[in-house]
């Protein structure tokens, strides 16, 4: 087996300060390697949702723009506090 130079001595290094042998520091690094892999083998297949909706700004926002209001220069919540308690969703 061949060994990049700075790996190794990376990991003679790490095997004297934790005052174990080289051999069951390449060992553990194996282990966890191989686990890594197993548990993605096991992970379950995620089924992302995409937006389904129409396209174009939330309603509040399309108001905010229609009547001239500056949104750059609020806030997210002064934005929905001021029009929400005007009944716009």
């Amino acid at each position: 087996m061949r060994i990049d130079e700075t790996l190794l001595n990376n990991a003679k290094a790490l095997a004297a300060k934790q005052g174990r042998s080289l051999n069951s520091v390449m060992e553990d690094a194996l282990r966890q390697l191989l686990k890594t892999q197993d548990d993605r083998v096991d992970r379950p297949v995620v089924d992302l949702v995409a937006f389904q909706g129409e396209a174009g700004y939330h309603t509040w926002v399309r108001e905010a723009r229609f009547t001239g209001v500056d949104i750059k220069h609020l806030d997210d919540e002064a934005l929905i506090d001021g029009f929400v308690t005007r009944g716009v969703t």
